[in-house]
């Protein structure tokens, strides 16, 4: 059925076009549409080929590989629909590259994710709809809006079908804690931490595991699944400690670098995963599962156009 009123516009840069149509299924309108390009210099170049005069515009594009590429991308087209005379321009961004450089953890080190946030805002966008930020205070880097959606619904329901037996969630470092307790309590599981230290970037060294996990059956959980050095290593910790079934799950698979080769050699049943960011194919791996955020982002974006409350869909059911 086509969504009734023709002010709501949804737009797609090149990152992940199929979630975009996707979520423009759900919503019931088509893809806008723009001629996306290079120069031969390769300089961005964006055409809308709608009007967007007056209208409230929904851009999606996550700033995954290769991320500086996606974010200009993204700041073009932003800057496009400004200069059309669009009522509103709002950013959808499953995922926020540069979202780990989010303060400085060392001397004379940049703050990234605030400096991507400035440059969004500067290019005319009035709101971003963000999915699992790997920060949660990248939202006070914006002077506009934020909705922040989450994952852990999606990821807790696919699990609750499965029937696990003595189910116990685990989270790889102290920092996912709050995001693990939301996925047990879904789950009515217990929790177990992962106590590690990160000598230098993308190196881990397991030091210990809080909780019960013997003869239980383990689902690590994270934000990010980047090298899968974390949860590879984890899942090995796990194994060791007499866990009797492993599973692992984030809401972006960004799998640089050897990660599937790490989960596919890792002792996980399976790993699941969000379609924020699009798989390579092949894949390399029949372990990974994915699940579609189109039906979240789809309703978040119904509910802003219409002045309704989203605040629903911010939180795990429990």
């Amino acid at each position: 059925m086509a969504y009734p009123d023709a002010t709501l516009k949804l737009f797609s840069c090149s990152s992940n076009p199929k979630l975009a149509e996707a979520i423009a299924s759900y919503i019931g309108v088509e893809l806008g549409r723009a001629e996306m390009g290079r120069f031969s210099d390769g300089e961005t170049h964006i055409r809308l080929d709608d009007s967007v005069r007056g209208a409230d515009v929904y851009v999606i594009q996550s700033t995954s590989a290769p991320v500086n590429d996606h974010l200009i991308e993204l700041l073009v087209m932003v800057d496009a629909l400004k200069r059309a005379s669009a009522k509103t321009i709002n950013v959808v961004m499953p995922y926020y590259g540069y979202a780990r450089q989010d303060r400085k953890a060392r001397s004379r080190d940049p703050i990234t994710a605030k400096l991507v946030a400035n440059l969004i805002e500067t290019a005319g966008a009035h709101r971003v709809i963000a999915m699992d930020l790997h920060a949660m205070q990248i939202q006070g880097f914006f002077d506009i809006p934020v909705d922040h959606l989450l994952g852990v619904p999606i990821l807790g329901e696919y699990f609750q079908t499965k029937g696990l037996r003595l189910p116990v969630v685990v989270s790889p470092d102290h920092g996912g804690v709050v995001r693990a307790r939301r996925l047990a309590d879904e789950l009515g599981a217990s929790l177990a931490i992962i106590d590690k230290r990160r000598p230098e970037p993308n190196v881990v060294e397991v030091m210990n595991i809080i909780g019960d996990v013997s003869g239980r059956t383990a689902i690590l959980i994270d934000d990010i699944i980047d090298t899968a050095g974390t949860i590879a290593l984890a899942a090995a910790a796990l194994k060791q400690a007499g866990a009797v079934e492993l599973y692992a799950c984030c809401t972006h698979p960004v799998l640089s670098g050897a990660a599937i080769e790490r989960l596919e050699a890792s002792p996980l049943k399976e790993i699941v995963v969000t379609d924020t960011i699009p798989l390579r194919q092949p894949c390399g791996t029949e372990k990974i599962k994915v699940l579609s955020v189109a039906p979240l982002i789809g309703e978040a974006i119904v509910r802003i156009h219409e002045q309704q409350s989203i605040s629903k869909l911010f939180e795990p059911h429990v």
